[in-house]
């Protein structure tokens, strides 16, 4: 599947617009994470932790997305635009959303 934030495939032509598809993830960060955080907060640097998060919540949100395009028998997604946001009330909450259109290409 290829999924760009362009609105068209180099060297291929869209043939049919199937819909706007979206990948959603919404995930806690744990609390051995968040006390790592807290030291990085006082004593700098990056926080691996909530980095190897984001990046897995990142990538399941593409999965899904992806998934639900081939489901409705599209090629590639273009304009692809993602979101990240923070949840709940002690911001304990990681959301992370994507859309798309879901296309089909010529062979």
């Amino acid at each position: 599947m290829i999924v760009t934030t362009t609105t068209s495939v180099e060297g291929r032509t869209i043939t049919a617009y199937r819909g706007i598809v979206f990948g959603e993830v919404i995930t806690g960060i744990n609390f051995m994470r968040d006390i790592g955080a807290s030291l990085r907060n006082v004593f700098g640097g990056r926080s691996q932790g909530y980095e190897e998060e984001l990046a897995e919540a990142r990538t399941e949100a593409l999965d899904e997305m992806a998934q639900r395009a081939r489901d409705m028998g599209a090629d590639a997604i273009v304009g692809m635009k993602m979101d990240y946001e923070v949840l709940g009330s002690d911001n304990g909450m990681l959301m992370v959303t994507c859309s798309g259109t879901a296309v089909e290409l010529n062979q």
